[in-house]
């Protein structure tokens, strides 16, 4: 009985730890840990947040930095920190398979864990090889966190996608582009201070290159 009960308070204890990963509310309004949260994968030998080696300026809206990595050293690991000025729309490229010509197949995955900081709402599309230029694509709402670092789970349920009219609407549905997925672009049309800390997508490990 003693050593029925010491399992059961570490099961508990488990959970507990489990649902403090889980401050905030994600785009489908799910609260407990999601399925993005098991055991980190070993990083890259060069700069990487989770095996994701390419966190880039696009040079489209002025951004800090302009172009390039926005990967910086904290520590022993590595953040992608960017401010975007004014008000005009700004493009953050996070490549998934690590390379423009690679793509991931994401139609098994339930979504994926982002841990962020942003000082304004801005939204994430998902772009597909076929797909992949234009602003017309499937986005998914990341909100302001007023600076704050939270993690959240955002579902690939088609329900917590949506398209911005001002960008178009897209001529593909979302599962199409699941298994096709080239790259995760964050876009914004305000000022904003932009950190990320940690993006696990549920059922995929990028490649190191």
């Amino acid at each position: 009985m003693k050593k029925l009960s010491v399992a059961v308070a570490i099961a508990l204890a488990g959970l507990a730890a489990g649902f403090a990963l889980a401050p905030g509310v994600a785009n489908a309004a799910q609260r407990a840990v999601g399925p993005a949260d098991a055991r980190k994968p070993r990083e890259c030998a060069t700069p990487s947040i989770d095996r994701l080696q390419q966190w880039l300026a696009s040079g489209e809206g002025t951004t800090v930095p302009a172009t390039g990595s926005l990967l910086v050293p904290v520590r022993k690991d590595y953040v992608a920190k960017v401010t975007l000025l004014n008000a005009e729309w700004h493009v953050v490229v996070v490549w998934l398979g690590n390379q423009f010509e690679a793509q991931a197949d994401l139609s098994q995955s339930r979504g994926f864990r982002l841990t962020y900081s942003a000082t304004e709402d801005l939204y994430l599309q998902l772009r597909p090889a076929s797909h992949w230029s234009g602003g017309d694509k499937w986005v998914t709402l990341v909100p302001s966190t007023h600076g704050r670092m939270v993690s959240r789970f955002f579902s690939f349920r088609p329900d917590a996608w949506t398209s911005l009219p001002e960008l178009g609407t897209p001529a593909y549905s979302l599962a199409s582009a699941l298994p096709e997925a080239r790259g995760f672009v964050f876009v914004g049309k305000t000022a904003n201070k932009l950190e990320f800390r940690s993006l696990r997508i549920d059922g995929y490990v990028p490649p190191c290159l």
